[in-house]
């Protein structure tokens, strides 16, 4: 996935191929010493990728390096020069990102992502999803576009694109179309077989290497007019200091693309001097490492050092790769970010604030572009909660504490900017490390089933030589055991080893909750399932009726999760968990 998408977005960020292949090796390589994420798979990243275009085409656009051809009155781009200006140009931006991240980092500046609410976030990169689709259609097209920057730029291009059409290279339109089946088809049997299958089939590298060896087969480029990637040089470059003259220009861009912070910082600062451009995480990469057994960032070292080998020796192979494949990879790669146009009329029936924030930062990236789209969204997340919430911040606070039950009350409602601060407020008053706690019972039920499975297999073979195994007179001898099929009783924190909390109960007093948006609904969730796995029960009380209306349009309630838990006060709930915990005493001791 590396490869192929390394040089995928090179193509999308305007910049030469040897460029993605460089972003998928040092920054891969440095996260392995200062990434803290196990599963995180970093590399280049479709929004940046369109981002860093943007930048490139509007600072540099290839009209600047016009040359006429052999004293003639023709005009030809000089690619080569345009190209080393645009790497020494991006190399700059990145370098500032990462010393953005870093900064940030430091500072304990990462809080502020609290405030891209889900809606925004999908909204936004929905929106740059069609900045990528229409940025390929030139090459699905095999037409040649002007270059388009800032607001309006999107629709200029299609706009140009429709214009051209007439113009149509065949081959280029049928190369992209097959490949893009193919991709498409192979990805969903991937979906489809996930369970079945060691690891995904790698179509995307399948692709570009039977394309790449066709293309220079036929010779694709001489005879049909197919657009190719065109020289790959082999070997790495010496670091170079980034061009420090470009800082003011790009200081903006570089500020909207720092979202993650050290880790990246420092992988985005070193490998500007290595000519990359800026990386991300990529949940489609991280999700296909993990499934593969890649748990550590080892995994991420020897996809690097697999890109070294493609650059020192075998890159200059894809000189030949046309270009419309590496369009259809990018294409098909949106798939998932265009299902979240789904996210609207479950928005529209759960909560219509945020269909609208979802809305306004679509049509906002779409109209303004990347950076100031969101820039502008932000703005307007922020408008809605300062509407919402009338300029007060809710905290939790622990109102008091009867035995065996924790209360807790929030100062003011819920919404996505403070929901994970309640969220970590309650578990850390609590007096238990919920989480660690969580994570120990995991691992106990991973050693249990492992022991589990042993003792079935003996058990299985004991049965299997009792079975064959017949005594002189002919009777088979059988091994009896007690309760056959009984299922074993689900393991606790106390047949586990593991410390109880001194409490049953958690009380939530939703008295001051005046609405929940879709993000506090998936918190709350998280809430009961992280108090369940350690047993102790969650009630809410006092929680108005309107906000049960809407947890109700937000699929909060389920069969784990039910009215049940609601109480009219908190009387009434600590009566009953006082109740339900005598009553589970009393089986107990019945038991024993």
């Amino acid at each position: 996935m590396h490869l192929p998408q390394g040089l995928a977005y090179a193509l999308l960020a305007g910049l030469p191929p040897v460029t993605g292949l460089y972003s998928s090796f040092y920054p891969v390589f440095l996260y392995f010493f200062f990434g803290t994420s196990r599963h995180n798979s970093v590399g280049p990243f479709a929004v940046i990728s369109v981002m860093i275009g943007s930048l490139t085409d509007s600072l540099l656009p290839s009209d600047n390096f016009l040359e006429f051809v052999n004293g003639t009155n023709i005009t030809m781009v000089n690619e080569e020069q345009r190209d080393a200006a645009r790497v020494e140009l991006v190399a700059t931006i990145t370098v500032l990102t990462g010393i953005f991240q870093v900064a940030l980092g430091l500072l304990q500046f990462g809080f502020v992502v609290t405030y891209l609410s889900d809606p925004l976030v999908r909204g936004y990169t929905t929106a740059a999803s069609v900045h990528v689709l229409v940025s390929q259609l030139k090459n699905v097209f095999g037409v040649s576009l002007g270059e388009y920057s800032g607001p309006l730029s999107l629709f200029k291009t299609f706009i140009e694109i429709c214009r051209k059409l007439p113009e149509t290279n065949v081959g280029t339109l049928v190369t992209a179309i097959i490949a893009m089946v193919a991709i498409f088809i192979v990805k969903e049997l991937n979906h489809k077989f996930a369970a079945k299958l060691p690891m995904p089939i790698p179509i995307e590298l399948i692709t570009i290497i039977i394309s790449t060896g066709i293309s220079y087969g036929v010779n694709l480029s001489a005879k049909f007019g197919i657009s190719v990637v065109g020289n790959i040089p082999s070997g790495l470059k010496p670091p170079v200091v980034p061009n420090f003259s470009y800082f003011g220009q790009v200081v903006g861009n570089a500020f909207a693309i720092a979202v993650e912070l050290i880790a990246l910082g420092l992988c985005n600062f070193l490998g500007g001097f290595f000519q990359c451009f800026a990386i991300s995480c990529s949940m489609s990469r991280s999700l296909v490492q993990e499934s593969t057994g890649g748990n550590s960032q080892v995994a991420g070292v020897i996809a690097s050092l697999v890109i070294l080998v493609t650059i020192l020796k075998i890159g200059e192979l894809f000189r030949d790769l046309p270009k419309a494949i590496l369009a259809a990879i990018i294409i098909i790669n949106l798939k998932g970010m265009f299902k979240q146009f789904a996210d609207l009329p479950m928005l529209w029936k759960s909560n219509r604030v945020d269909l609208m924030v979802w809305i306004v930062t679509f049509v906002a990236t779409l109209l303004l572009n990347l950076d100031i789209g969101l820039g502008a969204s932000v703005a307007f997340g922020l408008l809605t909660v300062i509407f919402r919430t009338q300029l007060t911040f809710p905290i939790c606070t622990q109102a008091r504490e009867v035995p065996g039950v924790k209360i807790f009350r929030s100062s003011s409602t819920l919404y996505f900017a403070n929901v994970e601060l309640y969220a970590e407020a309650l578990k850390k008053k609590s007096g238990i490390n919920v989480d660690r706690l969580i994570e120990k019972k995991k691992k106990a039920l991973k050693k249990l089933k492992k022991q589990q499975k042993k003792a079935e297999k003996e058990k299985a073979k004991k049965k299997k030589v009792a079975e064959d195994g017949l005594n002189s007179s002919g009777v088979a001898v059988i091994e009896l055991s007690g309760a056959e099929g009984s299922a074993p009783p689900e393991p606790t924190l106390r047949s586990l080893g593991l410390p109880q909390p001194d409490f049953h109960a958690v009380i939530l007093d939703f008295s001051p909750i005046s609405f929940v948006d879709t993000v506090s609904i998936k918190i709350l969730k998280n809430i009961f399932r992280d108090f369940h796995e350690i047993e102790v029960d969650v009630f809410v009380a006092s929680c108005p009726g309107p906000v049960i209306a809407q947890l109700e349009r937000g699929n909060f309630f389920s069969s784990a999760i039910t009215k049940s838990c609601f109480f009219p006060s908190v009387h009434d709930a600590v009566v009953y968990s006082s109740e339900e915990q005598r009553r589970a005493s009393v089986d107990r001791s019945t038991r024993m």
